[in-house]
């Protein structure tokens, strides 16, 4: 016989003692009826329900306040949710449980430009393995989240600059009857925004920036706690705002994009220029040694002192803190979070990009901004899908 697979808020106040627990933890039931300003027989109800729909459950009594001691009240241990990060050059997977906690996670490289069938296929074989090995049937939700633009009420990829085969495809719709249960698309970097927002550096912020850094650069944009997506759901893309001194033509058909002069694949082709020209000798041979160059060579020839490699991550690092100047003239956030592959440069790109940003804004927006590295490095993005199916599970009207 199957466990019972939970369902889905059906009052506000269910989907606000569900988001209660997802954040702050277990609550007894006089904690919740004084949090939310409601009778206690009111809570009670609907907790009641919540129990009924396997959502919630007791975990015994609540510290003693006098009188009869009130019970605690948590999420049902069977809440699982799965979350899904696509990247240009890899797929993570991870199984959470109702407060997103990460139980099960795996990664492999893969390359997006094979198209949706392969890579969603390797994504729906990672979800199952991790799915069986803890005892679960069948997900709560699922959230997935992809490198490029995103039309999120229909749940497909809109035109995705680096994602060929994409455009339209029914991600939502695919992996929703694989799994029978929710499932949420977004883009990736608004995904590792909700993680970062979670359970990292940008727990205790309300209008912060996430800025991923890897094959292509993005900005998540939270603001007064909420993710900000824009009219059409492509808020953020800075990885296409022109910069001044590049003439690189862009995956997207333009010439001097940020993403065209210092993205993933950017530092790789200059690295190969600099290494074939003899500009950097440990470049010639790290090409020798391993057939190609990566950021991950330029990296290593970062940490050994090339002087080429060095400045051409400064290079980038100031490009990248330009855009982000004017993105800090405009928002004024409280904190700037750096993620994605490209941060394993290292101090020599965060001081760049600290430097360009200090340089070029007003000192009243920039006296009081951290600009730090990611606290949850490759599980930001699977942690912020979980967050993302879990406020649909948890929110009410759909």
């Amino acid at each position: 016989m199957e466990t019972p697979v939970p369902g889905r808020a059906e009052t506000r106040l269910q989907a606000k003692i569900l988001t209660r627990l997802r954040d702050a933890g277990p609550q007894s039931r006089i904690q919740l009826s004084e949090h939310f300003e409601v009778s206690r027989t009111t809570i009670g109800a609907e907790l009641g329900r919540l129990a009924a729909l396997h959502l919630v459950e007791e975990i015994g009594p609540a510290a003693s306040r006098g009188g009869r001691r009130s019970t605690v009240i948590d999420l049902a241990g069977r809440v699982r949710f799965v979350g899904v990060a696509v990247g240009a050059t890899s797929v993570s997977t991870a199984v959470t449980d109702g407060r997103l906690g990460v139980l099960a996670f795996e990664r492999a490289e893969c390359d997006i430009r094979q198209g949706p069938e392969p890579v969603l296929e390797l994504a729906m074989e990672q979800s199952r393995r991790l799915l069986l090995k803890l005892g679960v049937d069948r997900p709560v939700g699922v959230g997935v989240g992809v490198p490029g633009p995103v039309d999120f009420s229909r749940g497909i990829p809109v035109s995705p600059p680096i994602m060929p085969g994409w455009d339209g495809y029914p991600v939502r719709d695919v992996l929703g009857g694989q799994f029978d249960c929710p499932v949420v698309l977004d883009n990736d970097v608004n995904v590792m925004a909700l993680g970062e927002q979670h359970a990292g550096a940008a727990s205790t912020a309300e209008n912060f920036l996430f800025v991923k850094v890897g094959t292509g650069i993005g900005c998540g944009i939270v603001a007064k706690g909420e993710l900000y997506r824009g009219m059409d759901g492509c808020a953020g893309d800075i990885g296409h705002i022109p910069v001044a001194d590049s003439g690189e033509i862009c995956t997207c058909g333009n010439t001097g994009c940020l993403e065209a002069s210092f993205g993933g694949e950017a530092l790789a082709r200059d690295a190969l220029a600099a290494a074939r020209s003899g500009r950097s000798p440990l470049l010639g041979e790290l090409l020798e040694r391993d057939g190609t160059l990566t950021a991950a060579q330029v990296g290593e020839a970062v940490a050994a002192g090339d002087a080429t490699s060095v400045q051409m991550v400064r290079d980038g690092g100031r490009r990248l803190g330009e855009v982000l100047a004017g993105l800090v003239s405009f928002f004024n956030p409280s904190l700037i979070v750096l993620g994605g592959g490209l941060t394993l440069l290292g101090h020599v790109l965060l001081a760049e990009i600290r430097g360009a940003i200090y340089r070029r804004s007003l000192p009243l927006a920039t006296r009081n901004l951290p600009i730090t590295m990611s606290d949850l490095g490759p599980q930001a993005g699977v942690i912020g899908a979980a967050r993302l199916v879990s406020e649909e599970v948890y929110r009410f009207p759909r």
